[in-house]
């Protein structure tokens, strides 16, 4: 009585492995790729430090990272990395340390935010422009190159002077920069999946043009997608950062890592702790997610992975 849910149970998990076995095989080359490049798990284990970090970072904090101690404030300003204090301590006498943790959510909220307003923009004007083409394409492009012909961060200057120094202005400002790339990369791979024939098909037995563009065409073109944004993740922490350190970022006293830079610099090189650790942060993410961008890109080429099963195949001959 027992044997029979079971051994229903296992041929049930046999057919769907046989269903999926070309995924599964996708799948086994894609972490093929991943373990043989170094710089793509250093930079998978730098985002993941990064985003749990940015997670529960608040929580960890051996100190108030915003909070002044103005009865100890003279003795403990300016103290240089101890046991104490790792990082050392900042003019009014608070943790660096504790304050870098505390800034890696702000940087990972600037992150998502951006991107999540960026990314559904770009998708739908690219998809769009790509699959009307004539009228609708000229308009959305020739608009798309005004923003291109200007430089990313300056753009975002401009918009967060206009709508005030916060961090909430400079994320607004960047999704207004950043959602132009996206366009052009959707766009692109549009253009090349609109004339095959599984849309042409559906055309013809009459599915919705919403259906075609999200269902058909959108998961063609995710593949370079995904590369562009897990590149664009640490442009947007870098530009953020930038912002904040010319002041139209965040603002005293949150501890956002171009804020503490910019607050650190009167004091270098004397107290170089000040700036270096908040721009080692500023570094070691930036470098994480263009290392996990340069991987990702190689685990989703399918030509790449073609090549790597052809030599695996010579190595077991």
């Amino acid at each position: 009585m027992v044997s029979m849910p079971r051994s229903r149970s296992f041929k049930f998990l046999m057919e769907l492995r046989e269903k999926n076995q070309a995924r599964i095989k996708e799948l086994r080359l894609m972490y093929e790729v991943l373990k043989k490049s170094p710089l793509a798990l250093i930079g998978f284990i730098l985002v993941l430090g990064f985003i749990v970090i940015g997670i529960i970072g608040p929580y960890i904090t051996p100190y108030d990272p915003i909070k002044i101690d103005f009865s100890n404030m003279i003795k403990e300003r300016l103290q240089p990395p101890s046991w104490k204090h790792w990082f050392g301590t900042d003019e009014y006498g608070r943790d660096i340390f504790s304050r870098v943790l505390a800034g890696a959510r702000i940087s990972l909220m600037v992150s998502i935010v951006v991107m999540a307003i960026a990314i559904p923009i770009g998708i739908i004007l690219g998809l769009l422009a790509g699959y009307y083409g004539g009228v609708v394409d000229e308009i959305v492009m020739r608009i798309t190159d005004i923003f291109l012909s200007f430089p990313a961060l300056i753009l975002a200057i401009a918009f967060s002077a206009t709508l005030g120094a916060s961090i909430w202005s400079a994320m607004i400002a960047l999704a207004l920069v950043w959602w132009p790339g996206y366009v052009r990369v959707v766009r692109a791979q549009t253009l090349s999946v609109r004339e095959s024939l599984f849309v042409e098909a559906a055309k013809a037995i009459g599915v919705k043009t919403s259906r075609i563009l999200f269902r058909h065409i959108l998961p063609n073109v995710i593949t370079p997608l995904l590369v562009l944004v897990t590149l664009d993740f640490g442009s947007v922490i870098l530009t953020s950062a930038a912002l904040s350190f010319i002041g139209l970022g965040a603002q005293p006293p949150t501890p956002e890592w171009g804020r503490l830079v910019a607050d650190g610099r009167k004091w270098f090189p004397t107290r170089w702790w000040y700036t270096f650790f908040p721009g080692l942060a500023i570094f070691l993410t930036v470098l994480g997610w263009n290392l996990l961008g340069d991987g990702l890109r190689d685990m989703l080429d399918p030509k790449f992975r073609r090549r790597l099963e052809f030599r695996k195949g010579d190595t077991n001959e």
